[in-house]
């Protein structure tokens, strides 16, 4: 029942999230008040996968949004979802293509090209942030993560031509996938500024189907954006509740 319940969890999530992001582009300075900070996530992410025949990351990308909600004086719940990700693992041998059983191309050798396995996920975050006074912070938790796509691909680059094939093995992969988060981070300018930071994850269920010790691990450096959160937000908001108080007196 647990397990059913995460899927619809993290299915309805991840339908909604691109949606989302543009809502929060017209909506930021809404959804901001004294005690949530929204705003945009993005950076980038190097991953691999245990148990594999290569020991490579492979570097990629990702975009989402965050909410950071204050409980206590120094202690937050930083959480949100990261719409676009991928992870997987980078620079694939010949036993890593014996083992997936996937046929390319004679021509499209490990010599000649590259070959990632690429795995395409929402990622939902769940971590407790504790917020120091020169404003660094050190957070952990856990994340889950629905996948909604897999594929190997190979690329390769010459002076005449580039080639990109790809092979689609979504149904080879688990599509949910468990682990602990840790992170440290530092914000600009109080809580109306950016922050940077990194995070580690590392997953907890198999990757690939049947296939003990194939783990999911990343390294994720962020820059979070609040939107909706600087001066003239907050001056806004002050005007609103400051009539909206003048309107109860009346």
């Amino acid at each position: 029942m647990k397990k059913i319940v995460l899927v619809v969890l993290l299915f309805f999530a991840g339908y909604t999230a691109q949606s989302q992001i543009l809502i929060s582009l017209l909506f930021g300075e809404k959804l901001n008040s004294e005690k949530i900070d929204f705003g945009l996530e993005g950076g980038t992410n190097f991953s691999k996968i245990s148990g594999m025949d290569s020991k490579r990351y492979m570097p990629d990308w990702n975009i989402g949004f965050y909410f950071v909600i204050q409980m206590k004086k120094s202690w937050y719940l930083n959480t949100g979802v990261l719409v676009k990700a991928k992870t997987g693992t980078g620079y694939l041998t010949k036993n890593d293509l014996n083992f997936l059983d996937l046929k390319f191309p004679d021509t499209c050798t490990v010599d000649n090209g590259n070959y990632h396995q690429k795995i395409n996920s929402f990622m939902v975050p769940l971590m407790m942030r504790y917020m120091f006074k020169n404003r660094f912070y050190l957070e952990g938790g856990v994340q889950g993560s629905l996948r909604y796509n897999a594929w190997v691909e190979y690329t390769s680059k010459s002076d005449f031509f580039d080639v990109k094939l790809k092979k689609y093995n979504k149904e080879s992969t688990n599509p949910i996938d468990v682990g602990a988060l840790a992170g440290a981070g530092y914000r600009f300018k109080g809580r109306t500024g950016m922050t940077i930071g990194m995070k580690y994850y590392y997953g907890f269920a198999n990757i690939y189907k049947g296939v003990d010790g194939t783990k999911n691990s990343a390294f994720f450096l962020k820059l979070n954006i609040p939107i909706g959160a600087g001066e003239k937000a907050q001056k806004k908001r002050a005007e609103k509740a400051a009539k909206k108080r003048a309107k109860q007196q009346m």
